[in-house]
């Protein structure tokens, strides 16, 4: 039987469109399970810190390890690659903090929206108070950057008279912390918590302490379930 001129430019053609698609289903794939590593490790380091095995991480993500690998070469750069975003907004909280007109107000402004950060990451809120080991080097050198950023904060705030003399970074450090304690049944709702904590704390941090309404206090349960 003869064959068509046009058949084997069409044929090639089909195949072309059908390795294409093969291709970007695998692409898709591979970012599906990339986001899903990240979320297992979020999670995982929040609750266990970095002592959680690749294999743990991999079998919670449902892939194999060879996967993990494939995407993060080591423990170290799967650390750093889970919160390296959340990083970077907790700089660029205290930068603009930097830039307020005013010293005091700009603390404020940082205290409230670091403290409502960490009540919805409890994972990076650990990752930033923690003590991380040498390995983790890009996290690590941007979370010194972000202290750097926290010490001019308190110390333009102390100059400006609003901030109480005896205050020490360990003092903000301490009221992010408390954050990771909050145990409210919605994302909302821990925000509402985070933002009535950190007005108590202002208010504890003030060199003339002024008694201030707070915001609405909200229900956080009070007994194991």
């Amino acid at each position: 039987m003869s064959r068509n001129v046009t058949e084997h430019p069409v044929r090639l053609t089909k195949v072309r469109a059908v390795t294409a698609e093969v291709s970007e289903n695998l692409r898709s794939d591979a970012r599906d399970n990339r986001a899903r590593i990240l979320a297992v490790a979020r999670a995982a380091f929040a609750a266990e810190g970095l002592d959680v095995p690749i294999r743990e991480i991999a079998r919670r993500a449902q892939v194999g390890p060879a996967t993990v690998y494939r995407h993060f070469p080591t423990k170290e750069a799967l650390f750093s690659e889970a919160f390296s975003e959340s990083m970077a907004t907790c700089s660029a909280i205290i930068e603009e903090g930097l830039t307020a007109a005013d010293p005091w107000r700009g603390f404020c402004q940082v205290i409230e929206r670091l403290m409502e950060a960490h009540a919805l990451d409890r994972g990076f809120s650990r990752a930033f108070t923690s003590r991380l080991p040498p390995a983790v080097e890009y996290f690590t050198a941007d979370r010194d950057r972000a202290l750097r950023l926290l010490v001019r904060l308190v110390r333009n705030a102390k100059e400006a008279g609003g901030l109480r003399t005896d205050f020490v970074l360990e003092d903000m450090i301490l009221a992010m912390m408390a954050t990771e304690g909050i145990r409210a049944e919605s994302p909302e709702m821990r925000v509402a918590a985070a933002r009535r904590l950190a007005a108590l704390m202002i208010q504890s941090f003030r060199a003339n302490p002024v008694v201030a309404p707070l915001p609405p206090a909200v229900r956080l349960p009070l007994s194991p379930r």
